[in-house]
């Protein structure tokens, strides 16, 4: 057969195969199970649900999507989940936010290989599976808690337990603005940065090894910093998201900042390579 006649052979066949289906992997401690793109489109409580203003898309999108604690069978209101993507973000968030929301709710978007998804910023896709809310207003849903290209849904013992290094004093009272500012990092921060080495996302850098912010910034510039990283360095390829008043509120910061101070007195674990 002339070489020009296999090549296009081999085209042929090619387009002929059909494309290769995602897997979302969800492991809540009793064996994991995989969710394939064709098996989730083909769900009986599947929906076409409109998002007006789509943290990554940045305008309204429509998704065809299943209600996320559809697929969380078994977990517990009070088991942690972690969100893990293929680009190395990982977000943690507690199943009550899912399990039991109020106001807000979660979907897992499905991307249809027939129709797949614009890119979002700098020619990234968010797709084969997306995190997507409904009134997120409601529960003051933050960017960190809409992971894409999400791989994987497990289990997890708390980040306290998992990370010690992280967790403040343990002398210090519950209701102190250290600690509620430790649950504020969790929420906000731990999706994409370490703290002591410690942590599962590969995103941001550590922040208290070797510097602590707090250390080499003026309280100002954090603060503008943290409602808008690109007021106080312009890097288009940036991913770290700002946070709004909606997402943090002013006494929030204040919190994280009281935590973010207090760990400085606290490094550990990372060493120089």
């Amino acid at each position: 057969m002339p070489a020009l006649l296999r090549r296009l052979c081999l085209l042929a066949l090619c387009f002929a195969l059909p494309l290769r289906a995602a897997e979302l992997t969800v492991d809540l401690g009793q064996g994991a199970r995989i969710y394939r793109t064709e098996q989730l489109l083909a769900r009986s409580d599947v929906r076409t649900i409109t998002i007006p203003d789509d943290v990554s898309f940045k305008r309204a999108m429509h998704y065809r999507a299943v209600p996320l604690k559809a697929l969380l069978q078994g977990a517990d209101a009070d088991d942690a989940l972690l969100f893990v993507a293929t680009d190395g973000f990982a977000a943690e968030m507690p199943a009550t936010q899912i399990l039991k929301a109020h106001g807000s709710e979660a979907w897992l978007a499905i991307e249809d290989p027939a129709h797949p998804w614009p890119s979002i910023a700098d020619g990234k896709a968010a797709g084969p599976f997306y995190v997507v809310w409904t009134d997120p207003q409601a529960m003051r849903i933050g960017p960190e808690q809409w992971p894409f290209q999400l791989a994987t849904i497990r289990r997890l013992a708390p980040a306290a337990e998992r990370f010690p290094a992280i967790t403040p004093d343990k002398a210090l009272k519950p209701d102190s603005a250290i600690r509620k500012g430790f649950a504020v990092f969790q929420r906000t921060c731990f999706a994409c940065h370490t703290l002591n080495g410690q942590g599962d996302a590969r995103l941001g850098p550590d922040l208290n090894v070797p510097h602590n912010p707090t250390e080499y910034l003026r309280e100002d510039l954090l603060r503008a910093y943290i409602r808008d990283p690109q007021s106080l360095r312009y890097w288009p390829q940036a991913r770290m998201p700002g946070f709004d008043h909606q997402a943090l509120s002013d006494a929030e910061l204040d919190e994280l900042l009281t935590y973010l101070r207090h760990m400085s007195g606290r490094k550990a674990g990372l060493e120089k390579p």
